[in-house]
């Protein structure tokens, strides 16, 4: 089924919106110009994921001979973080960090004219 998110201009890059979609609480976010949507339900414990921080991957900055100078957030990959216990997933692909294996559960997202709807 359907659901109607909201306008397409409601969704700026890197923010999302929580909805709920007949028994599921989904999250859909725009990233790097593209819409994802994933239930509210972090792999780990169920944990509220749609509702973290968005933030770009931890990255380490190394000197010439290879020591340990500081650490940057990323632009080339973006992770949304589990508010319960910090989980960081891929989100454009909703794959886990840690864990390439795990993911997030993913529904599609279309437009039509200028509103967002998910499937469920």
């Amino acid at each position: 089924m359907d659901y109607l998110v909201c306008k397409e201009r409601e969704l700026g890059e890197r923010s999302g919106k929580l909805m709920q979609a007949g028994d599921v609480q989904v999250g859909v976010f725009r990233v790097k110009g593209k819409l994802v949507a994933y239930a509210n339900r972090c792999v780990h414990q169920g944990g509220p994921v749609c509702q973290g921080e968005i933030l770009g991957k931890v990255e380490e900055v190394l000197d010439s001979d290879k020591t340990l100078i500081g650490e940057r957030f990323s632009e080339d990959e973006i992770h949304l973080a589990c508010p319960w216990h910090g989980w960081e997933y891929n989100l454009e692909t909703g794959e886990c960090a840690a864990d390439r294996r795990l993911r997030l559960r993913s529904y599609p997202v279309m437009l039509r004219g200028d509103d967002v709807y998910v499937t469920v």
